[in-house]
């Protein structure tokens, strides 16, 4: 990238999170991340320029030094910080603005600190893969937590049955944030049990809110309307998947059905999920059973006599095994690390001066890394232990909130990194991305919503008692007949 040639007429308008706005460049696979502020906070955002490269460098050293070793080398893309022409950052804030949808431009891009992220564009693969006119489709989904907490600090039952994403879909409905409930469970997608991932992604297809997203030769093609009440349009993603599945048997007037393209595509999802490098002599993929907790959530649609089929786990190598063992660093909830956090917080009150040396706020390296790896099993009252356990928590809240993005394009016999399917085949790639840190500072919030979301869902599902005919009356006579 030349810094000193950049056009904003290069890049255009990609997408963006709650925390940063994304751009593509036209020609090269390449993409650009910047920050972005609350509108209200756009006057005073010259007070956070020189904290912009340090924010930017913290989450590159968070991918490098902590998420890679956890996740996997290959499926992680730390990428390198840049200073940009602040010309062109402003020029690049008013091309892409009248391209952002509506209920994002409530945050403004930062054009004052210069600073983005430069990151491979993962929509695409490298040309060398593309020897056919079918441009690369690219899935990008938001797997959430796979797991039901197992904590002894939990204090209400239902958390350890119903997953926190069916229970937060009845409290995002309740406040507007959704106009339709998800029947996607992340448990049945890190199940590793086919028959229950292909329910979880045909789920997302039918409702993908903010959890799925589909491109193609890097331009989006399907997610979530703008318009929460509008449904995303599957026929029109079964035209653009349609000739990538030309498959003879099966035609309807000269095509397959719909049903049938969605099938085979859902396949191949499938199996780039469960893909992974390691196995053992028999030659199957050597399977790995994570989880302490029960294995299904009570609010999956996926029918309970079909549970007890098999014995699935996932891939030791695959990602959503990566993905899984790192959430479940997060082995005490919430409700554990809530009084952890208040002892630090205790403690550097008395001692505020020790916050460096416990790297409340960074910097993001090997010693932070060693701290999470090496925290005491067991509570020793220390604060050591405290800090250990919390940075544990936010590592595993990253893990939680990451997105997979499976990108793959009709290959020759003869090409590396092929699914092992039937034909059609495919060359992929399989990456994991959004891995910022999450803020120390977010524990409250995130103690106070956990709370919020329960609650809610045990109002809500609750059947009213059986007694609720006579609430009226206050009073009542009884009659006793002589037997």
């Amino acid at each position: 990238m030349e810094l000193d040639k950049m056009d904003e007429n290069d890049w255009k308008y990609h997408g963006e999170g709650n925390k940063s706005l994304v751009v593509s460049h036209l020609q090269h696979c390449q993409v650009l991340r910047l920050l972005k502020f609350p509108s209200e906070d756009s006057a005073h955002t010259r007070q956070t320029a020189e904290q912009a490269f340090r924010h930017i460098l913290n989450i590159v050293d968070y991918s490098k030094y902590v998420m890679k070793p956890l996740l996997g080398e290959k499926y992680i893309h730390s990428g390198e910080v840049v200073k940009l022409p602040l010309d062109f950052v402003r020029q690049l804030s008013l091309k892409v603005q009248q391209e952002r949808p509506e209920l994002r431009c409530d945050k403004v891009m930062d054009t004052f600190s210069g600073c983005g992220l430069c990151l491979p564009n993962l929509t695409q693969l490298p040309l060398h893969h593309l020897r056919d006119h079918r441009p690369p489709i690219c899935v990008e989904i938001k797997p959430k937590c796979g797991f039901l907490p197992f904590s002894r600090h939990i204090t209400k039952e239902c958390k350890r049955k119903v997953c926190r994403f069916c229970m937060h879909q009845h409290y995002k409905l309740a406040n507007g944030k959704w106009k339709r409930l998800s029947r996607y469970c992340p448990l049945d997608l890190f199940s590793g049990s086919k028959q229950r991932m292909y329910v979880a992604l045909k789920n997302l297809l039918e409702e993908p809110q903010n959890n799925l997203k589909i491109f193609q030769g890097g331009e989006l093609i399907f997610s979530c309307k703008d318009d929460a009440k509008q449904q995303p349009e599957l026929n029109d993603l079964i035209q653009h998947l349609r000739p990538y599945f030309p498959h003879n048997n099966g035609l309807y007037n000269g095509h397959q059905p719909g049903k049938a393209v969605l099938n085979e595509f859902i396949q191949v999802i499938c199996s780039a999920l469960l893909s992974g490098g390691d196995s053992n002599r028999s030659g199957e993929p050597r399977k790995v059973h994570l989880s302490e907790s029960r294995p299904h959530c009570e609010a999956s649609p996926f029918p309970r006599d079909l549970l007890r089929n098999g014995n699935h786990g996932l891939p030791k190598d695959s990602v959503l095994a990566k993905i899984l063992q790192v959430q479940m660093l997060d082995n005490l909830d919430i409700e554990g690390i809530y009084p952890l956090y208040k002892r630090v917080e205790q403690y550097l009150e008395e001692f505020p001066k020790e916050r460096n040396r416990l790297q409340i706020d960074g910097p993001y390296n090997e010693s932070f890394m060693d701290t999470v790896k090496n925290c005491l099993s067991e509570d020793d009252g220390s604060v050591e232990y405290a800090v250990g356990k919390v940075h544990q928590y936010r590592v595993a809240m990253t893990a939680k909130d990451c997105s997979i993005m499976i990108t793959f394009a009709p290959c020759e016999e003869d090409e590396e990194h092929q699914l092992n399917l039937e034909k059609p085949r495919f060359t992929y790639s399989v990456s994991i991305l959004d891995l910022d840190p999450k803020p120390y500072e977010g524990i409250p919030h995130q103690y106070k919503l956990d709370t919020k979301i329960v609650n809610y869902y045990l109002r809500s599902t609750q059947a009213p008692p059986p007694s609720s005919l006579y609430k009226e009356r206050q009073e009542c006579t009884l009659l006793f007949h002589a037997v």
